[in-house]
């Protein structure tokens, strides 16, 4: 059992902000690995303001839960999402945080804080903040090496196949992401 794969992650704010989107994009990536995945989401009544989260949990045996009470990770891209979540995550864990919105940090010093201007670098490449969370979805998957860039990096060129002129920008937000995710690893490692 000693090779056993197991991640999970929250991604957490109003709706919106493309969170589920960004989950399924994972566990979509997560199949293409041959991983076992749950995708959970959650969603108040409201379209767009309301709160929205989703849990996705990738194993390499069958999920036996997909209900999470403390995650391995989390994505929040708003204030309530962080208070919620962030002390929630399991010690060792990481808190990818949308530094657009939320000036605050944790006080945990057990897991990995990865601030990213999520709404900042989807405006500087795309023009307006909808795609940040494919800055946050990078963060992730560069802070938690849970899957490889390039499986996440497909799953996003596959859900744009049909509209081309998004795949390019989209990509480029999602591999900043996951640079400064990687970055925020690495530097979390050499400092361990």
């Amino acid at each position: 059992m000693s090779d056993r794969f197991h991640n999970e992650v929250v991604f957490a704010g109003f709706g919106g902000q493309g969170l589920l989107t960004a989950g399924k994009l994972l566990a979509q990536a997560g199949m293409a690995e041959g991983l076992q995945v749950a995708w959970v989401p959650s969603y108040g009544p409201e379209m767009r303001g309301g709160t929205a989260s989703c849990t996705v949990v990738l194993d390499s045996v069958i999920v036996g839960s997909p209900i999470v009470p403390s995650p391995m990770n989390a994505v929040v891209m708003n204030l309530p999402s962080m208070k919620k979540f962030a002390p929630e995550i399991k010690p060792g864990g990481v808190l990818v945080i949308n530094s657009s919105l939320i000036e605050e940090r944790s006080d945990r010093t057990d897991i990995l804080q990865v601030p990213i201007n999520c709404n900042d670098i989807a405006i500087e490449v795309m023009g307006n903040s909808r795609s940040a969370n494919m800055a946050a979805l990078g963060a992730i998957v560069g802070a938690t090496d849970m899957i490889s860039y390039e499986s996440i990096e497909t799953a996003l060129r596959n859900l744009f196949a049909k509209k081309p002129k998004l795949v390019e920008p989209n990509v480029e937000i999602l591999k900043r992401g996951y640079e400064i995710g990687r970055a925020a690893r690495e530097k979390a490692a050499q400092e361990g």
